[in-house]
């Protein structure tokens, strides 16, 4: 009986964590709302020290990535307050392929600059570890799209 009662125990409890992890995912929007509406200088600051802890970077190292990130997170603002107007203009239309093209192009030009200006600021197994986050990041990047899709074709 005691056996019984430990195991019908074990598996409420298990349940009830599973529960909780449902709860956080919830939560997700909300967080992303909060990010967006900071300034580009201390999104900046954030993932400067986020790098600064992964990465263990010196001073001289954290004050050029800060340049960087500053940089990257003006552009992205600038980017998403036009992709906002957009929307709300109502003239938000799917890009001809010659766009796509031109946007693809421009984001690899992009990610081979930054490629090089991480290269010139960190060390060698600074930068191996900082391309192996990039590469975890894109593949976790595909996933939430293929299950974004996943989702949307979904029949009720």
């Amino acid at each position: 009986m005691k056996k019984l009662i430990i195991i019908a125990l074990a598996l409420v409890s298990l349940q009830a964590i599973a529960q909780e992890g449902k709860k956080e995912k919830q939560n997700k929007p909300e967080r992303a709302e909060k990010m967006m509406n900071l300034p580009a200088e201390d999104i900046a600051t954030l993932k400067t020290k986020k790098m600064t802890l992964f990465l263990d970077l010196n001073e001289s190292q954290q004050a050029k990535i800060q340049k960087i990130n500053l940089e990257n997170a003006t552009k992205r603002k600038e980017m998403m307050a036009k992709r906002k107007a957009k929307k709300e203009n109502g003239d938000a239309k799917r890009p001809t392929p010659e766009q796509r093209l031109k946007m693809e192009n421009a984001r690899l030009d992009y990610k081979i600059a930054m490629k090089a200006k991480m290269k010139t600021i960190l060390n060698d197994e600074q930068y191996a570890k900082w391309e192996k986050a990039q590469i975890r990041k894109a593949k976790k990047g595909k996933e939430k799209i293929k299950a974004k899709k996943k989702g949307a074709n979904k029949k009720y």
